[in-house]
């Protein structure tokens, strides 16, 4: 059986790049022989390359809610996969939306689709593609995997997911964007990983000023639907889970913070074993 293993290949909260920065949000989990695309932030075709993965073997992708740092890069991934050789079904699951988001990228790129359709012979790329609406509950059981979902706390969205992945011999769960949510304790309960969002509290003032185009909007809304460093460690010391991985970081590029002080930002609340989110960063389960 392959290794299982969750890659962290955008660790960034938030759709922003700048110099030096990490890429938007996008993980591969490897699980019983299953791989696994979760979220599709900018940046996430590059960065399943760099794990090694051959993208025609691009198969099952969950998005976890519609904000533009989980899904903008959809489409160009699923259309760069066809050209890379996809001749089999992806399946993706989302949230309602999804489907208004793929039609038009779609079309934003009928000429091409159609040329290389006719021109190259390649398969119907639109065939090739189906998606799924989610809601809270088992989303998919399929070949030993069983995905959960539960609705996060990410005002204004309504349709915002986190996820569980279970096999036989793993549990990985997924936070999502989130603000606390004492219903993530249960649905974590003592997982092999939990991958869970956080923001630094004394670095956002900087952060909101580096924006430069946000008001104190941006602020409410950080401080409402997001999860400090030390809530995520709540969480997972209350859960029981074997170790704690933070990532969708808020911020992830000042050059004022680095990994200390997400470190000391968790351990009055968390003592096992945590993973500051890099990206690249493999996570072995074994």
């Amino acid at each position: 059986m392959s290794e299982d293993y969750v890659a962290l290949m955008g660790t960034k909260g938030g759709p922003a790049i700048r110099p030096g920065s990490s890429m938007p949000t996008s993980n591969l989990f490897c699980l019983g022989g299953q791989q696994i695309v979760v979220d599709c932030g900018l940046g996430v075709t590059r960065g399943l390359v760099a794990q090694g993965m051959q993208l025609k073997d691009l198969s099952l992708i969950f998005i976890s809610h519609m904000h533009s740092d989980h899904y903008l890069e959809l489409g160009p991934l699923l259309h760069t996969a066809w050209t890379a050789g996809l001749k089999t079904p992806v399946t993706v699951y989302g949230p309602e939306g999804l489907a208004d988001y793929w039609n038009g990228f779609l079309k934003s790129m009928e000429a091409d689709i159609a040329l290389r359709i006719e021109d190259e012979g390649r398969p119907d790329l639109a065939a090739l593609v189906s998606l799924h609406v989610i809601d809270a509950g088992d989303v998919l059981v399929q070949d030993g995997l069983t995905v959960s979902a539960i609705r996060t706390t990410h005002p204004p969205l309504i349709d915002c997911f986190a996820f569980s992945f279970r096999t036989p011999e793993r549990h990985v769960v997924f936070s999502g964007d989130t603000a606390p949510l004492p219903a993530l304790e249960d649905f974590a309960r003592g997982a092999d990983l939990l991958i869970h969002e956080a923001m630094l509290e004394s670095a956002l003032p900087a952060l909101l000023k580096r924006v430069g185009n946000g008001s104190e909007k941006l602020m409410e809304h950080w401080l409402r639907s997001h999860s400090f460093a030390h809530d995520a460690a709540k969480t997972a010391t209350a859960a029981g889970v074997k170790r704690l991985a933070l990532s969708h970081l808020i911020p992830s590029d000042d050059p004022d913070y680095g990994i200390a002080d997400w470190q000391a930002a968790v351990a009055e609340h968390w003592s096992g074993t945590l993973i500051v989110g890099q990206d690249g960063i493999r996570i072995p389960l074994s």
